[in-house]
């Protein structure tokens, strides 16, 4: 587990960063929810993202020691997955299909969705989504997205996967290449 020192040496270097926009269906997102670029004390390299659970924060390095800083909601206790993996498929207004395993769990809420649904605005995984690969056995089915519930930011809510705000993940997407690097690290 890594401590709120190592992975920002510094609050007062934050900057928002601009235009994302500060509303989102209609909610007004908090300042704290914004994303913003913020000075790290970590030694992390560049062009990575890592997601520290516990502050429901994901950082994409930069160079410099920077990085952006994006507020984030998690997977629910026992549903949130810690390890290393890579950005392998991204896409724009992604069709979604829940998992056997959340078919199971919550019959009622997703057995209607069996055969998938189209992307969209109604669709959980939102304007934008990077899928989650491991060398071994491909996609984890894990993956960061955007949400039509921006009230969830901040919160253990999902089925595993990391969720942003729409525009944010519209703008995290544009900064991140196939390939890249992702660390979700343990909950506390």
């Amino acid at each position: 587990m890594l401590s709120r020192r190592q992975f920002v040496s510094a609050a007062a270097a934050a900057t928002v960063i601009g235009p994302v926009a500060a509303s989102a269906q209609g909610y007004v997102v908090p300042p704290q929810h914004m994303p913003v670029y913020v000075n790290l004390a970590t030694g992390w390299a560049p062009n990575e993202l890592h997601l520290d659970p516990n502050a429901f924060h994901l950082f994409l390095t930069m160079t410099e020691g920077r990085a952006i800083r994006y507020s984030v909601g998690i997977g629910r206790p026992g549903l949130y997955e810690p390890g290393t993996f890579s950005v392998g498929a991204k896409k724009e207004w992604p069709s979604w299909t829940p998992t056997d395993d959340m078919i199971e769990r919550e019959p009622g809420h997703y057995k209607q969705y069996e055969d998938g649904m189209p992307g969209g605005p109604e669709n959980p995984l939102g304007a934008r989504a990077l899928y989650l690969f491991k060398p071994q056995i491909g996609d984890t089915m894990l993956r960061i997205h955007g949400t039509g519930l921006p009230q969830t930011i901040g919160s253990r809510v999902s089925n595993g996967c990391a969720r942003l705000v729409n525009s944010h993940i519209v703008d995290l997407y544009s900064r991140v290449a196939m390939g890249t690097r992702v660390v979700l690290y343990p909950t506390a």
